[in-house]
């Protein structure tokens, strides 16, 4: 029987959640978990890529389990054999051609950040805190301008190796709510370091460095000296993967 599992996790303490020879990372700690379950380890499927200490809401894993555990008991069973800042959420059967990243049609991101001089200590660890006052009405008329189907190469890291660089953003949203500053964007794809990449030009934009529409020059330009720096990895989280069957999401 294959599963889609969804986790939550902190990924402070967490290299990603792909496999490195000299690091520890989520897929590690999982894969732990379930040879403990299992008696053998099963090899596993991400939806994503994740940077060193990123976060999950909604991070979604496939496998085919060596022994049909029910689904519904699934995510008590490997909660037992991990530790606490990685959990189960669900579990549910899927079709055996189902793979979590490429099944997926879509996936949100959010980036939390803290405008205030103050460090809040309870936001610290999952959030980027900014002193400069930023406007968030000015950030979010920008981040219209990455809506659509364009080429984001000037939001990708430089030296990546990634030819492709058209993806397609259904929406992305700045919303304010007293110091704390939330971009929530949904795409059919992303970049090396997309995400945090535009997080940090909207941030010139918020702190008037640069002017709204000149969101548009540098999505145009291809150039990624034009954009911002790359927001920090602890303000980010993968909040939600969508796939075409069974209400289409997974999440919290």
């Amino acid at each position: 029987m294959k599963v889609l599992i969804t986790l939550s996790y902190i990924g402070t303490h967490y290299h990603g959640f792909q496999v490195q020879k000299n690091a520890l990372t989520v897929c590690q700690v999982l894969q732990d978990a379930l040879e403990q379950l299992y008696g053998t380890r099963p090899p596993v499927k991400g939806c994503s890529r994740t940077d060193a200490g990123v976060h999950a809401l909604g991070y979604c894993v496939s496998y085919t389990q060596p022994k049909p555990i029910d689904p519904y008991k699934l995510p008590l069973a490997i909660n037992r054999f991990l530790p606490p800042d990685i959990r189960v959420r669900r579990a549910r059967e899927v079709p055996e051609a189902f793979h979590a990243r490429y099944s997926s049609v879509s996936k949100e991101y959010l980036y939390c950040l803290h405008n205030s001089a103050i460090e809040d200590p309870f936001q610290a660890p999952y959030a980027w805190r900014l002193a400069t006052p930023l406007d968030a009405d000015k950030m979010a008329q920008a981040a219209r301008a990455a809506e659509g189907r364009h080429d984001f190469r000037a939001f990708m890291s430089a030296g990546s190796d990634m030819e492709d660089t058209v993806r397609t953003v259904h929406f992305f949203r700045v919303e304010r709510t007293g110091e704390d500053i939330r971009f929530h964007i949904c795409a059919d794809g992303y970049l090396y370091n997309m995400v945090r990449i535009l997080v940090g030009t909207l941030v010139e934009v918020g702190a008037g460095r640069m002017r709204p529409e000149e969101m548009s020059v540098v999505l145009q330009s291809g150039n990624r000296s034009l954009a911002g720096d790359t927001a920090p990895a602890k303000g980010l989280f993968l909040y939600k993967v969508h796939y075409p069957d069974e209400g289409k999401t997974e999440s919290l």
